[in-house]
């Protein structure tokens, strides 16, 4: 007697389920947040080149020299507030150059009216020495400048590392009209306001 076997269907099992279609609904959402970090990150680079271009009221520099060290440091970058409203002795501010148009960060230590001096490494405005925490003296020992006084209209810039800045003790006094803005902020490598360098 022959044997009957059924067919071999090759089905070891129940059929597999359908796959789940990929909802429509997550596909235009992944769309948005696709376009938002699009738009976002297009924003930033606007926001980066007006900045830099000086477009905006405030403007990031890249500081190019040791002139204003401790305070500031070469390849610093910094918040220029270019809404200034006037400037104050001690402010660290950006101005032109006046002989080579150059753009420089020093500090402001003396204003139209005043009578500046540096005795032996030691500030000195309107005959009474100035306290600059920020300023080692003894890096200045045997400094002599002026004193000279200020004209009106005008401010007297020094860098911080007064041994080897180029400032107005070699070109002058500069207008109070050609400061471009105050240095507010350090952005990198430390980002955070400027220390104070009054007493």
């Amino acid at each position: 007697m022959t044997g009957f076997s059924r067919p071999d269907t090759g089905a070891s099992g129940p059929p597999p389920a359908p796959e789940a279609p990929v909802s429509r609904s997550t596909q235009p959402a992944r769309r948005r947040i696709r376009r938002a970090v699009t738009g976002l990150m297009v924003a930033l680079a606007v926001l980066l080149v007006s900045s830099v271009t000086g477009l905006l009221p405030v403007q990031i520099m890249r500081v190019g020299s040791e002139s204003m060290a401790p305070t500031i440091a070469t390849g610093d970058l910094v918040l220029l507030d270019r809404g200034h409203q006037g400037v104050a002795r001690m402010d660290v501010v950006v101005v032109e150059r006046p002989d080579t148009g150059v753009l420089l960060v020093k500090r402001a230590v003396a204003l139209g009216g005043d009578q500046v001096g540096i005795e032996d490494g030691v500030l000195v405005v309107n005959g009474a020495p100035v306290c600059e925490p920020n300023i080692d003296p003894d890096r200045l020992d045997g400094v002599w400048f002026g004193p000279q006084t200020v004209p009106a209209g005008a401010v007297f810039l020094m860098g911080d590392d007064r041994g080897s800045s180029i400032d107005s003790r070699e070109f002058g006094p500069v207008s109070a009209d050609d400061v471009r803005g105050r240095v507010t902020h350090r952005l990198w490598p430390s980002p955070g306001a400027l220390p104070v360098d009054r007493c």
